[in-house]
């Protein structure tokens, strides 16, 4: 789908946004009622792990723009992988806060709010 036609259609940005920061952050339901998601078991593995899961973080944010979400909430959601992403690399330390953080469903979050504040009434 062409850039443009996401600017027309923010929800379906919005759907895909929220699916994956789902699946990224909270898709597997532990014993108590904690969440976790991919994001903190690919950040297990070294390096390579914590790569990759800032890459899809970065899709989230290429949505975001596209849907037309202003510079300063990108910039906003930028540093939010961008801490999660550099935490993330302290042994242990990083891994607990990989699965705290939740930098996806923050971001998702921030979206909707700027998508929400702008939609005509």
């Amino acid at each position: 789908m062409p850039p443009d036609a996401l600017k027309r259609r923010p929800d379906e940005a919005r759907k895909r946004v929220h699916r994956l920061a789902r699946l990224m952050d909270s898709s597997i339901r532990l014993p108590g009622g904690f969440r976790i998601g991919v994001d903190g078991l690919v950040g297990l593995v070294p390096g390579v792990g914590d790569l990759a899961t800032a890459g899809v973080a970065f899709y989230i944010i290429v949505q975001a723009a596209r849907a037309g979400v202003p510079t300063r909430v990108l910039t906003r959601m930028a540093l939010n992988v961008g801490l999660d992403a550099v935490i993330g690399t302290v042994p242990l330390v990083g891994d607990v806060f990989d699965f705290a953080f939740k930098a996806n469903l923050r971001n998702a979050r921030l979206m909707d709010a700027y998508l929400d504040r702008s939609e005509p009434r």
